[in-house]
């Protein structure tokens, strides 16, 4: 019944399902890319020492917030993709996205709030840090059911959502450029910024709601269980026939699928993959080590000029980073070199090492190290080249490493992949300690 049902898929309407589905991939970056474009405020925050009467006295100490940022980011990311199969078996996924998105938007709410209310810098650390931490876990939990949900819709859809992930960073720059860019004040300014990822919650929750009840969705979303009751039959169905005939090449001619054979273990799929997953690794490792803590200390050489000093960040690091990057994923689908056999691959992986010292010897004010590259020009050059050869090299990590295993074990490929790639930008922000002290 099944097989003549699927025939006849309904179509996506004024394609208001991928419109969604992108939605919710931006949806899954915004608040890792909210903060990481905001650090020019939470710096100056943090830098007001509040005394008992309210008036500002001198700074009391350095908080390194974009080093703590980026680890109390990227640690709950790993921690969750870990424990995620646990809570997949107990939590339905409908119930994890929604509480997610209300976790997110309480959580947006609760940051744009704090613009308006004064506070010692301890204090203010402390709940801004709690607040990356919850923000990171519902974000962790949010992106890996989204992830299988969308796996459940043909495969245009898992690029419409990537798409979604890959312009939330744009997306976060372009809303502080209109809040630097706005005469208000720097509290109203701020304000402004924060509210704008609450409305963009608020509808990705109420997109969320409606998708079900679509009928191009609503076909996919129930065809899985369909699909597993279907499979279920041709199982019972094949075990009968082994029982029968006694041999797999009998099965081969009798057109049971390969899916239905035992799968290999995690470790006989790792030992294909294993090169994909360190160079995906350490590619994610070097580009968190100095982005953003790195990277935003970098002023421009026109001080003098108010207007592009208080827009060079945004612009310059922010903007330039995530639209190369963006450029870097979506280059692959022209031309993927080198190829996966070749020996150039890890080479260009291990390359990147250049880009560390690199940013690190750009104009950075009272820095340790020796300035080569105090020009604005050079910082766009080598940041262009760093975000654009991340995006690039990630993404023909993700894409080779699927096709070194056989089709049965792709699904496993692709969660060790996964782990791989969090596990990099955790050892990154690690790392990002230590390089922020050295300049």
């Amino acid at each position: 019944m099944w097989n003549e049902k699927k025939q006849s898929s309904p179509s996506d309407r004024g394609q208001i399902v991928a419109i969604i589905i992108f939605i919710l991939g931006l949806e899954t970056l915004l608040p890792w890319n909210f903060f990481i474009t905001s650090s020019q405020y939470f710096n100056m925050r943090l830098n007001e020492s509040v005394s008992s009467n309210g008036t500002s006295g001198p700074v009391q100490r350095k908080y390194n917030y974009d080093s703590w940022m980026v680890l109390l980011s990227q640690l709950p990311l790993l921690l969750f993709t870990l424990l995620n199969s646990l809570l997949y078996q107990w939590v339905k996924e409908r119930l994890r996205v929604a509480f997610s998105l209300v976790v997110i938007f309480l959580l947006f709410a609760l940051t744009a709030a704090l613009v308006q209310v004064d506070m010692q810098p301890d204090n203010f650390f402390s709940v801004t840090m709690a607040t990356i931490w919850f923000f990171n876990v519902f974000s962790a939990v949010l992106q890996g059911s989204l992830f299988g949900m969308v796996g459940l819709f043909p495969p245009r859809y898992s690029t419409v959502f990537m798409s979604g992930q890959g312009l939330a960073g744009i997306f976060a720059g372009v809303a502080m450029l209109c809040s630097i860019m706005s005469k208000s004040d720097p509290k109203s300014a701020a304000l402004g910024y924060f509210v704008t990822p609450c409305l963009v919650t608020l509808g990705a929750l109420l997109c969320y709601l409606l998708l079900p009840h679509l009928e191009f969705a609503h076909y996919y979303l129930n065809r899985n269980q369909a699909v597993k009751l279907d499979t279920s039959n041709k199982l019972l169905s094949n075990t009968d026939k082994i029982a029968l005939n006694g041999n797999v090449k009998d099965l081969e001619a009798r057109g049971v699928p390969e899916e239905s054979r035992e799968r290999s273990s995690v470790f006989a799929v790792f030992k294909k993959i294993w090169l994909m997953a360190l160079c995906v690794t350490f590619v994610f490792a070097v580009t968190l080590s100095v982005f953003p803590v790195i990277t935003v200390r970098v002023k421009t050489v026109y001080t003098k000029n108010a207007d592009w000093d208080k827009v060079f960040t945004c612009v310059c690091c922010i903007l330039v980073f995530n639209i190369m990057d963006l450029a870097g994923r979506s280059a692959p689908s022209l031309f993927q070199w080198p190829s996966k056999q070749s020996r150039l691959f890890p080479v260009a992986v291990l390359s990147r090492l250049v880009f560390i010292p690199l940013l690190m010897m750009c104009n950075i004010p009272n820095s340790k190290l020796t300035v080569l590259f105090r020009h604005d020009s050079a910082f766009v050059v080598i940041m262009a080249l760093f975000s654009f050869s991340n995006g690039y090299l990630a993404t023909l990590c993700m894409a080779y490493a699927p096709q070194l295993v056989r089709s049965r074990d792709c699904e496993t490929a692709g969660s060790l992949m996964t782990f791989f790639l969090v596990l990099g930008l955790a050892v990154g922000a690690s790392f990002s300690f230590l390089l922020g002290n050295l300049v």
